[in-house]
């Protein structure tokens, strides 16, 4: 009768499975289980930055001509087209791309955060079982990694929309940062920070929980894994649509208060900038640009989610 012992190894199979294996005398091993390791917080961060710099280098083009329709009235008139055709006629292919090196360094601080904290704080508000989360419990989780993505990338955002709003030859980084901190001092990267945090509350609330929520009703009716490439990609249009429709408001009002004059102070804060608009310019101006910011929001979160999904694959992690 042979006698044998076992000992108990962990091998590493793959960036986050852990593998338990059991060695024999006759030197033999027989695989025992495999166990998914929770993914680092930093790990979540840097696939959601990668993510989002790979997708705002496509898009950035859509974020320029939305802009400028948001602050005139004569870019408004013209539509996308028009807008784009005036762009380039005027200054060049390279406009549609001004600011984007802001906008890497803001996807990389304010998306990073507001997409990889998305999970561990789903963890914080409850979410731990399928009957303990509930769609008001993504929201929440969404908006309070929103609002934290916002505090880092707020300097960042008040230069991309500086650049994107100059007309003229590509303003640099440097210089715009430079101005700013001249005329306006430290607070002047943190311009429009109340109406910034409260949209990427709502963005980030509305863009995940409906997300999630529609990844349930995709698979209830296809009948595919939540890691199916098609059921992420439905989901991920769908969430664009509704991100869209909550709002559109809000980033018209950051837009005004960031793009506000160095030596004039039109609006004093969110609220005021919402009241003048409604009184002077009627409440829909507070949706003008709909169409240009669902086709940003459209493919740049279809991509962005798509990409972070896949790349969680990648590294052993299960579909959100």
């Amino acid at each position: 009768q042979r006698v044998s012992f076992h000992t108990f190894v962990s091998v590493l199979r793959a960036p986050n499975s852990v593998t338990t294996m059991s060695l024999n005398t006759n030197g033999r091993q027989t695989v025992i289980a495999t166990a998914a390791m929770q993914p680092s917080l930093l790990q979540q961060v840097g696939m959601a930055g990668t993510a989002a710099v790979i997708t705002v280098t496509f898009i950035h083009p859509i974020d320029v001509i939305k802009t400028r329709i948001q602050i005139s009235s004569e870019y408004g008139a013209l539509g996308m087209g028009g807008t784009a055709k005036k762009i380039v006629g005027a200054e060049g292919m390279s406009a549609l791309w001004k600011g984007v090196n802001a906008a890497w360094l803001r996807e990389s601080s304010y998306t990073s955060l507001r997409l990889g904290l998305y999970e561990p704080c789903k963890v914080a508000f409850g979410c731990t079982t399928p009957e303990s989360t509930t769609f008001l419990k993504k929201f929440a989780a969404g908006s309070a990694a929103g609002a934290l993505g916002s505090l880092a990338g707020n300097p960042f955002d008040v230069l991309k929309t500086k650049m994107m709003a100059t007309e003229g030859a590509v303003p640099s980084i440097s210089g715009t940062a430079k101005d700013l901190f001249k005329n306006q001092g430290v607070q002047g990267f943190y311009r429009g920070i109340d109406s910034n945090i409260a949209r990427a509350m709502v963005l980030n609330g509305t863009k995940m929980a409906c997300y999630d929520q529609a990844k349930g009703v995709v698979v209830d009716v296809t009948g595919l894994s939540k890691s199916s490439l098609l059921v992420q990609f439905l989901s991920a249009a769908s969430a664009g649509f509704f991100m869209t429709c909550t709002v559109s408001p809000f980033d018209m009002i950051r837009t005004r208060l960031m793009n506000q004059p160095a030596d004039a102070k039109i609006y004093s804060n969110a609220a005021d900038c919402l009241m003048k608009i409604v009184k002077n310019e009627g409440p829909l101006t507070l949706w003008r640009g709909f169409i240009p910011i669902w086709s940003r929001f459209a493919p740049t979160t279809t991509i962005q989610l798509v990409i972070f999904e896949q790349l969680r694959g990648l590294m052993g992690m299960k579909s959100l």
